[in-house]
């Protein structure tokens, strides 16, 4: 397929200078196979998908080189995946020292690149990754082409070794670029069924994070044909636009702006909603820095010093007023913050967080600048704006004296835990964990049949208040929440601290309805707006209770006489697998919910150590979240229709 040439460097741009002597060589292979997870994460669903974005963040470190400015991903129906660019093509003249063709060492050689001070790339995001060599090893067949001073280079490898040599297979003419084809091994991956939706939601995110940049998303499986093609002339502005579309800004104009110096850029976008919640998304060299770091403390502080600044000089705050803290400014802000850097240094336990100290001061220094001078260009929005900070002031300062009042309560009570609250009597919280429950009907019966050393229980009355909708005093208002704050023990908002955390394992214990999945949608929005640490550090969970309860005979014994199945496919196997047994026709019980569960039954397929089904709820997708919540859960009534329709066929009826 040909790839667009019109915005592609020629030879005299130093196009041709990228050879073999720029590919220098770290280490071996030979543990890739051993540990996959150390290197891609998982052999689950995240690992496998993590293989496709190594392969594209080679084509896009071409593009931020300047060389490539399409990229091509498509999946084929044995659930292959290719990338094809039109970048410069991988070397393939020898390597000085492993004297081997340049290609063969790039795709067999764990860290071997152009990323590691050959010369071969100025800035690149894909130096944070594993490189395409550990997707080899990963892969029971992989095909790359090179493109190249006008020929076709091809090799192929099976598990990162090579099955052929370097060969020419033909011409390509003034076209060049790099075509990289590889089918993950079943022997190492739970599944290989890559999905379209996944894939989208990152190569969007690409192509927003390099304005100009052209990727396109091909499905060829089946009857799930889809093609998608993500293109951003405004990069990061559009991006803004697209996380804002269900929401309603409260001016009209993105503030934007970008700076270089020497090896550092600095690009940001941002715009402020009528949301109560903010949304940050940083990045340094096109990876989410999920973790913040020095470039997001620059940026945050920047902000509030010039907000601060321009509200005093233009009198909408007083001197002898109490600034504006940070958490004012930033509520129903919705910003992206993109550097580029040529050493980026990566810590924090998911190596998310960037370090370069040098970054935070320069961030500060164009966003204060700039922050400030578009607020001076701008009078009407920036009132619109001050206005918002303000309100948002005046909402903390009631919720701050919600939460005194609430602690001169407790203060005077024998204990500060809710009296609902039926609280475990392990004191580690490593070994204790609390189910949320729905009804004070399932709420008597965990409280009966739970582990009362590790297991503690917060029985729920109806549904929570929806806190996309509620600022935070309203929200510091609810008893039900106020409950939930208490005895989770570690605060919330600014005053949030992750070691104060009574409980490890936080359960959601809800009905399998409609209505169940409603409260735990309102729970994780609360979790996932007011204390997020809970999801990133990995302590939600949700219960699951079983949909049937199968008896033969008058027996009582488990997977003998018994069963519990938690789902309409699991029941239908159960039922059929009986049936062959020639056993009598069992008695069905269909759970319509937890109170319908005595405490024994809810204990052995719902809160036993060893019986039970929990599902960690994780957050990939920082962006991705906050659209849903916002769709689900926020004002806009269309946005939401269409999300049902869309996907509607995902939901189970129980009619």
């Amino acid at each position: 397929m040909a790839l667009d040439e019109s915005k592609k460097p020629g030879p005299e741009q130093g196009g041709e200078e990228y050879n073999a002597s720029q590919i220098q060589v770290l280490e071996g292979l030979d543990p890739v196979r051993k540990r996959p997870g150390m290197y891609i994460g998982s052999t689950g669903p995240r690992g496998l998908h993590h293989c496709v974005y190594e392969i594209v963040d080679n084509s896009v470190d071409e593009a931020l080189a300047g060389f490539c400015t399409n990229i091509q991903v498509t999946i084929h129906e044995d659930n292959s995946v290719e990338v094809l660019d039109n970048g410069r093509g991988m070397p393939v003249d020898e390597h000085p020292k492993m004297h081997k063709p340049a290609m063969e060492v790039i795709m067999t050689v764990l860290h071997a690149g152009g990323k590691f001070g050959g010369g071969g790339y100025k800035v690149s995001g894909g130096l944070h990754g594993v490189g395409a060599s550990v997707v080899n090893v990963l892969s029971d067949f992989m095909q790359v082409e090179s493109m190249r001073g006008g020929k076709i280079y091809r090799q192929t490898y099976s598990k990162g070794k090579k099955t052929s040599e370097v060969e020419v297979v033909g011409d390509c003419g003034r076209q060049t670029g790099c075509r990289v084809i590889f089918h993950p091994d079943k022997e190492i991956f739970d599944e290989i069924e890559f999905s379209y939706s996944t894939l989208e939601t990152h190569l969007r995110e690409t192509a927003f994070l390099n304005k100009g940049i052209k990727i396109s998303l091909t499905d060829e499986r089946g009857d799930k044909k889809k093609k998608g093609v993500y293109h951003y002339e405004g990069g990061i502005k559009e991006y803004v636009k697209f996380q804002n579309a269900n929401k309603q800004p409260i001016h009209p104009d993105i503030i934007y702006y970008e700076y270089k110096k020497k090896d550092q850029e600095v690009e940001v976008a941002m715009q402020y909603t009528d949301s109560y919640t903010e949304v940050i998304l940083s990045y340094a060299n096109n990876i989410n820095t999920v973790e913040g770091g020095t470039h997001l403390v620059g940026f945050k502080t920047a902000l509030t010093r010039a907000v601060n600044n321009y509200a005093l000089k233009a009198k909408l705050l007083k001197e002898n007023d109490e600034p504006l803290s940070g958490e004012d400014i930033r509520e129903g802000l919705t910003a992206i913050i993109s550097v580029k850097l040529t050493e980026p240094q990566f810590e924090g336990q998911t190596k998310t967080k960037l370090g370069n100290m040098d970054m935070r001061s320069f961030v500060d220094q164009v966003t204060t600048e700039n922050v400030f001078a578009f607020l001076e260009e701008n009078p009407a929005q920036a009132r619109v704006i001050i206005e918002k900070c303000i309100k948002a002031y005046r909402a903390r300062e009631a919720a701050r004296k919600a939460r005194d009042l609430t602690r001169r309560k407790t203060a005077l009570d024998s204990t500060s835990l809710p009296g609902k609250l039926a609280d475990c009597s392990e004191k580690d919280p490593a070994l204790s964990e609390i189910f949320i429950v729905e009804g004070d009907s399932a709420g008597g019966s965990a409280k009966e049949g739970r582990d009362r050393k590790r297991q503690a229980i917060l029985p729920l009355r109806g549904k929570i208040l929806n806190v996309e909708k509620a600022s935070a005093d309203r929200m510091l208002r609810s008893d039900t929440i106020k409950d939930m704050i208490t005895a989770f023990g570690c605060g919330i908002g600014s005053e949030f601290n992750i070691e104060k955390l009574r409980y490890h394992k936080i359960i959601i214990m809800t009905d399998a309805d409609v209505d169940g999945a409603h409260i735990r949608t309102l729970l994780l929005t609360l979790f996932f707006r007011h204390m997020p640490k809970l999801i990133e550090e990995g302590y939600v969970y949700a219960a699951q209770p079983p949909l049937f309860r199968v008896k033969v005979g008058k027996g009582e014994k488990v997977g003998k006489d018994l069963w519990y199945t938690y789902s309409d496919k699991e029941q239908e196997k159960l039922l059929a697998d009986l049936a062959a047994q020639g056993k009598t026709k069992p008695e069905i019980q269909r759970y319509k919910g937890l109170g319908e569960m005595d405490a024994e039954q809810l204990w052995e397929t719902t809160m036993d150590y060893n019986n039970r089904t929990l599902v960690q709820i994780t957050v990939d997708d920082m962006a991705a979240a906050d659209q849903i919540f916002t769709t689900l859960m926020g004002d806009k009534v269309p946005p939401r229709k269409k999300f049902i329709e869309e996907n509607a066929h995902y939901a189970t009826l129980d009619v």
